[in-house]
């Protein structure tokens, strides 16, 4: 059993840790419980993934199948670096809903009543930076470069905030509009009220 081992070394140390541990239970083959709160921690060393929230189970699963198919917005928020975008849309047609600004996002495998408001979840690093008109348009807010790739802080109309992981070299500068597309295929359509995934992936 593992009370949150790493929780007081420093981010080197704790990365060396974390191999060293799993390396160890490859080597002795015998269960073990892991408990912590560092999502990274969590994906990278677990077979199996509790998620718990006020000592209720969310979910179960393999680290990837909480990634791709998270079951709702609290699971979705906390597994994944950086953290998955929430955008308030409204449905509009099948397949599709809008967003604030007026912009049509695409919303896979679930039909919706025309009106309904939803929350779309899009992971960082499946939005794409697209050409003039084709997707919707956000003002580049901050840009953060971390070597191999680039995180990008947007604003969508007022007050969507939305951050984007890019690979490529980023040219854009704070001021900025930038038109971003979603890769419909992972997009996440999330309910409202109950916060419960809505389309199947």
């Amino acid at each position: 059993l593992f009370d949150e081992p790493l929780s007081n070394l420093d981010a080197k140390l704790r990365v060396a840790m974390r191999t060293e541990i799993k390396s160890l239970h490859q080597r002795l083959k015998t269960t073990s419980v892991y408990v912590t709160h560092d999502q990274i921690e969590a994906m990278t060393m677990a077979d199996k993934i509790v998620v718990l929230r006020d000592g209720v189970i969310e979910q179960v699963g393999s680290p990837l199948d909480l990634y791709d198919r998270p079951a709702n917005m609290f699971v979705a928020g906390f597994i994944g670096s950086p953290a998955m975008n929430f955008l308030k849309a409204t449905a509009s047609s099948a397949g599709h809903a809008t967003i604030e600004g007026g912009a049509s996002i695409s919303i896979p495998n679930v039909q919706l009543p025309a009106g309904k408001i939803v929350t779309v979840g899009v992971r960082p690093e499946n939005l794409s930076v697209a050409g003039e008109g084709d997707g919707f348009a956000a003002q580049v807010e901050v840009i953060e470069p971390t070597g191999a790739d680039t995180q990008v802080f947007c604003k969508i109309g007022s007050t969507q905030e939305v951050m984007v992981m890019l690979r490529d070299r980023v040219t854009a500068r704070p001021g900025d509009t930038l038109w971003l597309k979603a890769d419909a295929a992972k997009t996440h359509v999330f309910d409202n009220e109950t916060g419960k995934r809505m389309n199947q992936l």
